[in-house]
């Protein structure tokens, strides 16, 4: 059994003064759950955001949150890495009694956050319903694909999941249980505000979603046990440099699944839906994942029948990290070969 992470005394004390306000408690309360802005905060407590920022500083430089950045907007959340600080918060917001009416305040006005985040989203779907069912009606049904996935992975769990092109959150509400801490990444912040209201609407509290570039991801290498790249790689003008990002996010061991289309010729995907690619032969991802330093497990084609037979094909691939472990070429080995690869 792994043993918690656990804080220096000088450190255990800052985090408990960072906590011993009321307005940072209701904070911390908030976001342990949740991905907030200032002006959503501002909104729910009812102050000014000059304080609320402030606040904020005091908390992210305490550890117990973490901030990111998308866009013009700053995201916070209860930190999900470190020696211990969030836990640490965690444990002391889980022995606050919500009975209280200010808290129970506090939660009326974040539902109602939720609820215009539900609304955008639901906009956004609608606009864009008819072109998505167009798509869908060339290829296996999306809960096939989801089951030959699920059968890929088979019955392993992982600490840290990385679904790169997150689009509406679907692959990490899929993986959700499976999981202990997931997160998604997106160029689109209309995607972005579709999957923070999908996860809150599922009740998925150990799930964010961050906007960044699949090239160059905002985040530290070696950080994930499972990256999915689900229905991405047919839009990148370089897919090869893609994997090679991805594979750099994975711990030694690690797995990559990613889904696609295999090779078809339906040219007009290429105006009508930005299609840059038409698909990827097993072959093509093989070499590939071997150039990214990772090595196919399995290999599966869905290919549609009945009235969609001649359409599309979707291809399931799952790769595996090959890299020795830290203890068998050291850990300064193992980084310097993660900075090669994002070279």
């Amino acid at each position: 059994m792994a043993e918690a992470a656990t804080l220096a005394f000088e450190a255990s004390v800052e985090v408990l003064k960072a906590l011993g306000e009321p307005t940072r408690l209701r904070l911390v309360r908030l976001l342990a759950r949740n991905d907030l802005t200032v002006s959503d905060l501002t909104a729910i407590l009812g102050q000014s955001q000059p304080r609320i920022s402030r606040h904020l500083r005091l908390l992210v430089e305490s550890g117990v949150l973490s901030r990111y950045q998308e866009g013009a907007w700053a995201y916070f959340r209860l930190a999900g890495e470190g020696p211990g600080a969030a836990a640490l918060a965690r444990a002391v917001i889980e022995r606050v009694g919500g009975a209280d009416p200010m808290l129970a305040r506090d939660h009326e006005r974040l539902d109602h956050i939720r609820q215009e985040r539900a609304a955008r989203a639901a906009r956004f779907f609608a606009e864009n319903a008819e072109r998505w069912d167009r798509l869908r009606l060339l290829h296996v049904a999306d809960e096939d694909v989801e089951a030959a996935l699920l059968g890929a992975l088979g019955e392993r769990r992982f600490n840290d999941l990385l679904d790169i092109g997150t689009g509406t959150g679907r692959v990490l509400e899929l993986l959700a249980p499976r999981v202990g801490r997931a997160i998604g990444i997106d160029a689109s912040r209309e995607m972005l505000q579709v999957a923070r209201a999908k996860l809150d609407a599922a009740g998925i509290g150990h799930a964010q979603v961050r906007q960044g570039d699949c090239y160059s991801l905002p985040l530290p290498p070696a950080s994930f046990d499972l990256v999915t790249i689900h229905q991405v790689l047919h839009y990148l003008d370089d897919p090869a440099a893609a994997l090679r990002e991805a594979a750099a996010m994975l711990r030694p061991g690690g797995l990559l699944a990613i889904v696609d289309f295999a090779p078809h010729d339906l040219e007009f995907l290429r105006d009508d839906e930005a299609h840059l690619r038409l698909g990827f032969s097993p072959e093509t991802l093989s070499a590939y994942l071997a150039e990214a330093g990772l090595e196919v497990e399995t290999t599966r084609l869905l290919v549609p029948a009945g009235e969609h037979a001649g359409r599309l094909t979707t291809i399931v691939a799952i790769a595996r990290e090959r890299r020795p472990s830290a203890g068998a070429t050291g850990d300064s080995a193992i980084l310097s070969d993660l900075r090669s690869a994002r070279a």
